[in-house]
């Protein structure tokens, strides 16, 4: 049974929790109406002890040992219920699932485990994670800071990032092993738009004309394509024809391995564009033979895309005085281009590996008017075209009229 003590004039608490001797200091004086006060405190601290249902934190969060023993209390919880910690039963889903992943997934998926949910959930019995505790994680997250400076925090994409990873596991074990899922009624945190920011056409056509020669057919073929980095740097001969003018994406390269594509809807089939066929003759007069790699180093082996930007992107960019974007841009750039000159919506879709065109209109038609520079020149098209029609039509008719009454006027004198 817990006593209350005085010590220098505070009262402290003696208690056992989980076999263990515990005192805690409280911030009260030793008065008669504070130990009151505290027996009341102790004795639903002890029913709750009893109900198995105390949180020692949340009693005494500036105690030394709160953490400790809220570790423990994890483990007995789980040894009681049966059910795994969250660090057994990721251990077991991890294995399971890792097999459907890209390397350089799994590689993102290990991180976010190590560096944030083994560490904050990890003792605790999957069962025994409640909604309240997702939420204030949430929270947390806002808060971690990182950097040389100390002044960088999680961008909003990243904190869903790491609770849909979160959400996929306690969806797994709730079903597996029968509890109620606490990952319920918690969306997404809004997030800006994605970073779009394509290059106009009198840009494009500034970079092709100032690009290292040899490069020019690589960055020809990612303009007007709107291939991924990982898609063009794994891309091999035997996924050319040129009698079809197809180019067939079945494989990505990523951190120098390569793998599947980005997602099942990415293997696709590209159309040639003539600049692109033609930039793909040239290329082929440089590495068809020497590698099955159609863009390749001197060894044959595939090019080093973070080199590639480095020794050629960024200061072709800074030489001609561009603001720096991600070579990635380019892939924003085709869609742009495509929608801007009237290519069909799906066409454009299936080209760009998306399996609908939701995401096309949601984050590239705004930039069609800043390529084109002719917003509304459809429109304008239109009526001057119906215009000139009817006032053709009208002139030809009254000329049509002019002549007959002449004509008229002539067999009358006759």
């Amino acid at each position: 049974m817990a006593s209350i003590r005085s010590r220098r004039g505070k009262l402290f608490v003696d208690f056992r929790y989980l076999n263990m001797r515990c005192r805690e200091t409280t911030n009260l004086t030793d008065t008669q109406a504070n130990r009151k006060k505290l027996a009341k405190i102790i004795e639903k601290m002890e029913a709750e002890i009893t109900l198995g249902i105390f949180d020692y934190a949340a009693y005494f969060p500036k105690s030394e040992r709160a953490q400790e023993m809220t570790a423990l209390a994890d483990r007995a919880e789980a040894c009681i219920s049966r059910n795994p910690t969250f660090e057994q039963f990721v251990d077991i889903w991890y294995e399971e699932k890792k097999i459907e992943w890209r390397p350089s997934y799994r590689q993102k998926i290990q991180i976010i485990l190590d560096k944030y949910l083994l560490p904050e959930f990890g003792g605790k019995a999957v069962h025994a994670i409640k909604k309240s505790d997702l939420l204030t994680f949430r929270s947390s997250l806002a808060k971690v800071r990182y950097g040389k400076d100390g002044q960088s925090s999680l961008s909003v994409a990243r904190i869903n990032q790491i609770m849909i990873l979160l959400r996929m596991i306690l969806e797994e074990a709730s079903d597996r092993h029968e509890f109620e899922m606490p990952y319920k009624n918690i969306k997404n945190l809004k997030q800006a738009r994605p970073d779009v920011n394509p290059f106009t056409l009198s840009e494009v056509w500034l970079i092709l004309k100032h690009v290292r020669a040899d490069y020019k057919p690589y960055y020809t073929i990612r303009f007007f394509t709107g291939m991924r980095t990982s898609e063009i740097d794994g891309l091999k001969w035997d996924c050319i024809n040129f009698d079809r003018r197809e180019i067939s994406i079945r494989g990505a390269l990523v951190n120098g391995e390569m793998g599947p594509t980005k997602t099942l809807g990415s293997q696709r089939d590209i159309a040639m564009s003539q600049l692109v066929y033609d930039a793909l003759l040239e290329q082929k007069t440089r590495t068809f033979g020497k590698s099955e790699f159609i863009f390749c180093n001197s060894q044959g082996n595939p090019m080093e895309y973070r080199n590639v930007n480095r020794r050629v992107w960024k200061p072709t960019l800074a030489l001609l005085g561009l603001k720096h974007r991600r070579a990635y841009q380019t892939r924003h750039t085709a869609a742009t281009l495509w929608l801007a000159a009237g290519e069909n919506p799906e066409w454009i879709a299936r080209q760009m590996g998306h399996s609908s065109t939701e995401m096309l209109f949601r984050v590239y038609s705004r930039y069609v008017p800043d390529i084109t520079r002719q917003d509304g020149s459809a429109m304008d098209n239109l009526l001057l075209a119906s215009k000139e029609k009817l006032t053709g039509a009208s002139h030809s008719s009254d000329t049509e009229g002019l002549i007959t009454n002449s004509q008229t006027d002539k067999e009358t004198s006759r």
